[in-house]
């Protein structure tokens, strides 16, 4: 990453990807991650949160559907923290699901799932697989994390459509933008601890800011992944639509210290009677020379789609 995390190399592949549209490891400050992951929303602001006119984006028109990627696995667990001890900058996510056929009215009870890799650029199910730079191995942070579910989960919507999330910021992998999967469900229900059974509504990806992004990326533990970072205009997926193409909103929460962490919001417009296969138009493209090789283990699901 050398500090500047600017790569001018790697050619736009939108047109192939869209449809429509700190602190060291292990010393991330407690107080930070309180701060961060406190739940003082009322009522009324998470209702609002699903307002057409809310500054976490618009519910006017459908989310871009988006290939879910070649790092998705079943069973993920129902759970508000997804972190499992993993080092980070504290993210704190507030996502409202809403009918964008149907007035931006909340989807009670659609479940949201998310995943995404870890700082150094690991996702779980494939820690050997490589993130492209020059990282420490996946083991070498040393944490208690399952290799298998950390940084993935399902939430619930409330009545209003509000589902939160505390997790991590995350890191980045060749030759992709910072970015967080996700998934809304419905029609299922939740069971052993996972959920099951109903339809996939939608299939996207949550983006950053470029200026955020890079001054996470400085700090520890993600400066310890070198090599050349693909920013918004370059990445294969992202299309450039702002909230409806799963850029957040982000709030830091102490300004002069980014290290204490983010609130991202977004309101996710989506059709309940639709069914998204997860492929995501063109399949995302084929990925350059140096994308992230390796298999999941063998105990684990296989992805069901790649990019």
């Amino acid at each position: 990453m050398t500090g500047k995390h600017r790569n001018t190399s790697i050619t736009r592949r939108r047109a192939l990807a869209v449809t429509g549209g700190t602190v060291a490891a292990g010393g991330l400050a407690v107080a930070g991650y309180q701060s961060a992951f406190a739940d003082t929303a009322t009522d009324a602001e998470a209702s609002a949160t699903a307002s057409p006119t809310s500054t976490s984006g618009t519910c006017m028109q459908l989310m871009s559907s988006v290939t879910e990627g070649p790092y998705y696995l079943d069973g993920a667990l129902v759970r508000k923290d997804i972190t499992e001890g993993k080092s980070g900058v504290p993210l704190t996510l507030r996502l409202t699901v809403v009918d964008a056929t149907d007035g931006c009215t909340p989807v009670s009870g659609a479940a949201v799932e998310i995943w995404h890799c870890d700082a150094w650029g690991y996702y779980s199910g494939y820690t050997t697989a490589n993130p492209g730079g020059s990282a420490p191995a996946e083991s070498a942070e040393g944490d208690s994390a399952n290799d298998n579910t950390y940084l993935r989960g399902y939430q619930i919507a409330n009545a209003n459509g509000v589902v939160k999330f505390e997790t991590i910021f995350p890191g980045w992998y060749t030759p992709r933008t910072c970015h967080i999967h996700v998934k809304v469900h419905t029609g299922g229900e939740k069971a052993d601890g996972t959920y099951e059974g109903g339809k996939v509504n939608h299939t996207g990806q949550l983006f950053f800011d470029d200026d955020i992004a890079e001054e996470i990326f400085a700090l520890e533990p993600y400066s310890k992944h070198t090599g050349s970072y693909t920013t918004l205009a370059d990445d294969m997926v992202y299309d450039g639509g702002g909230a409806s193409s799963g850029l957040l909103t982000l709030k830091p929460v102490h300004k002069s210290d980014p290290s204490k962490g983010y609130k991202g919001f977004l309101t996710l417009g989506v059709d309940p009677d639709a069914e998204n296969t997860g492929a995501g138009s063109g399949g995302g493209g084929t990925p350059p020379s140096g994308a992230p090789t390796g298999a999941p283990p063998t105990d684990t699901p296989s992805p069901s789609a790649s990019s």
